[in-house]
C-alpha cells in the first residue's frame, strides 16, 4: 500500500524526525565500531583477535535478520526498531561500566560486539520496510537518496571524532557518547506516528513458521525480487576486489605510508556523500533498472581500470568515482523493492537483503583475501571487473532479466493508483 505526497500531508515534518533520530543514533554506532576495532588492535595486536571481532560483528546480524525480517512484518516496526536501538545502549552502557570498574575481558567486547550485531540485524529490516509506511512513494528515491548522503557523511566524520576522544580519553567515553545518541533517537523516535498494519494489528496472524515460508517462497518466485536479490548478491561478491583490496593494492605498489590509505578511503567516503546528494536532485528521472545495470557495468569497467592503474592520484580519482556510484546501486536496488514489494512483505524481503549484504562480502573476501597472496591483486580486480560487466549484461539479456525489467514497468505503471495509509498509530 504505497501512496504519493499529496495523500498524506505533514510528511516531512514525519521524515525529518525519523532521519535526524537515526543520523543521531548512527553517529553513537559509528564511533563504536571504530573504537573497538582501534581498541583491539592496539592493546592485542594479534590477528585471531580481529578475525574474532569480525565474527562477532557480523555473524550474529546476518543470523537474525531473516527472523527479524519476519517480525518486522508481525510487530508494529517503530516498536521494533526502539526496542533493539535501546538493547544495543543497555549492553554499551553495561560494558562502560564494568571497563571502568576496570573488568575489561576480552570476552565481555565479543559479547558486546554480538548483541550490537543482532541489534543491527533487527534494526536493518525494520527500518527500512518502515520508510515506505512514512514517505510518499513519489519521494522514496529522493529520501533514500538524502539517506545515503548522511550516512556516507557520517562514514568521514565518525573517524575523526572517535580518534579526538579516543587519544585523548579512552574508549568508555565514547560508550557513554552512543548511549547518549541512543537515548536521543529512541526520544525522537517516540514523537512521530507511523502507521500500523493491518496485519501487525490482527490477532489472527499465521504461525511464525508459516511467514518465514511464505516470505522465502515469495522472495525466490517473485521475477522482480529474485532478480534484485540476484544481482545485489554478485556485486557484493564482486566488489570485494576493488574496494576491500584497495589498501592492499596500496601498500603492494605506492608505499605503506599511512596517508596513503587515509587519502583512499576519504576518497571513496567523499564520493559516496556527493552521489547520494546527486541521486536525491535528481531522483524523479532516475530509472531504477538502468540505473542498477548501468552502475553495474560501471563498476566492472573501474575495477579494470584500477588493475591497470600505476599513478597513486588516477587510482585516488578511480576510487572516488566508485564511492560516486555506489548510492546509485544501492539506493535504486532498495528504492525499487520498497516500491515492489506490499508492506506486508517488506520486513521478510528487506531480511533477507540484509543476510546477503552481511554474507556476501565475506564470502568474496574469503575467496579473493587468499588468492592476493598467490596472485598479484591488479590481476584479480581486472579478473573481478571483467566477470561483473559479464554478469550486468547476461541480468538483462537472459530470460529471467527481460522478465525483471517487465515487471519493473509494470510496477511503475501501477505506482500511481494508491491509497492513503491507515489511521497512525
Amino acid at each position: 500500500m504505497t501512496f504519493t505526497s499529496e495523500e498524506f500531508p505533514g510528511w516531512k515534518k514525519r521524515v525529518a524526525i525519523f532521519m535526524t533520530g537515526q543520523t543521531v543514533s548512527m553517529f553513537g554506532s559509528f564511533l563504536v565500531q571504530y573504537a573497538i576495532m582501534w581498541h583491539l588492535t592496539l592493546t592485542t595486536k594479534s590477528g585471531l583477535v580481529l578475525a574474532l571481532a569480525a565474527i562477532f560483528g557480523f555473524l550474529p546480524q546476518a543470523i537474525v535478520s531473516i527472523f527479524a525480517g519476519v517480525w518486522a512484518d508481525r510487530v508494529n516496526r517503530r516498536k521494533m526498531i526502539m526496542i533493539s536501538d535501546s538493547t544495543i545502549a543497555l549492553s554499551t552502557l553495561g560494558l562502560a561500566l564494568l571497563m571502568l570498574s576496570g573488568i575489561d575481558d576480552l570476552w565481555l567486547i565479543y559479547l558486546v560486539m554480538a548483541v550490537r550485531s543482532v541489534g543491527a540485524g533487527v534494526q536493518m529490516p525494520a527500518v527500512s520496510a518502515l520508510l515506505p509506511q512514512i514517505v510518499p512513494s513519489d519521494k522514496l528515491m529522493r529520501i533514500n537518496g538524502i539517506n545515503s548522503s548522511l550516512q556516507s557523511a557520517l562514514g568521514l566524520l565518525a573517524p575523526v571524532a572517535a580518534a579526538a576522544v579516543y587519544s585523548t580519553m579512552s574508549i568508555v567515553p565514547i560508550f557513554f557518547i552512543d548511549v547518549v545518541t541512543a537515548i536521543i533517537g529512541v526520544g525522537l523516535l517516540a514523537t512521530i506516528s507511523v502507521p500500523t498494519l493491518e496485519r501487525a494489528a490482527s490477532d489472527e496472524k499465521p504461525s511464525y513458521f508459516a511467514d518465514l515460508k511464505d516470505g522465502l517462497n515469495y522472495i525466490f518466485t517473485h521475477d522482480l525480487v529474485r532478480w534484485v536479490m540476484g544481482v545485489f548478491a554478485v556485486v557484493f561478491l564482486l566488489t570485494v576486489a576493488p574496494s576491500n583490496l584497495s589498501p592492499l593494492f596500496i601498500v603492494r605498489n605506492f608505499g605503506s605510508e599511512v596517508w596513503k590509505l587515509t587519502v583512499g578511503e576519504i576518497a571513496f567516503s567523499v564520493g559516496m556523500a556527493l552521489g547520494g546528494a546527486l541521486l536525491a536532485v535528481f531522483a524523479n528521472k532516475v530509472n531504477r533498472i538502468g540505473m542498477i545495470i548501468g552502475t553495474s557495468v560501471f563498476f566492472g569497467l573501474l575495477s579494470v581500470a584500477m588493475g591497470f592503474t600505476t599513478n597513486l592520484i588516477v587510482f585516488y580519482i578511480l576510487f572516488f568515482i566508485i564511492g560516486l556510484a555506489v548510492p546509485s546501486f544501492f539506493t535504486s536496488a532498495m528504492t525499487l523493492l520498497q516500491e515492489t514489494v506490499e508492506p506486508e512483505r517488506q520486513g521478510r524481503v528487506f531480511g533477507f537483503v540484509g543476510i546477503v549484504i552481511s554474507v556476501a562480502m565475506p564470502i568474496g573476501m574469503a575467496v579473493l583475501g587468499p588468492l592476493a597472496d598467490v596472485y598479484p591483486v591488479e590481476s584479480l580486480m581486472i579478473f573481478s571487473g571483467l566477470a561483473m560487466v559479464v554478469f550486468a549484461l547476461a541480468a538483462v539479456l537472459l530470460p529471467a532479466g527481460r522478465k525483471a525489467v517487465a515487471a519493473a514497468q509494470k510496477s511503475s505503471a501501477q505506482a500511481a493508483n494508491t491509497e492513503a495509509p491507515p489511521a497512525s498509530e
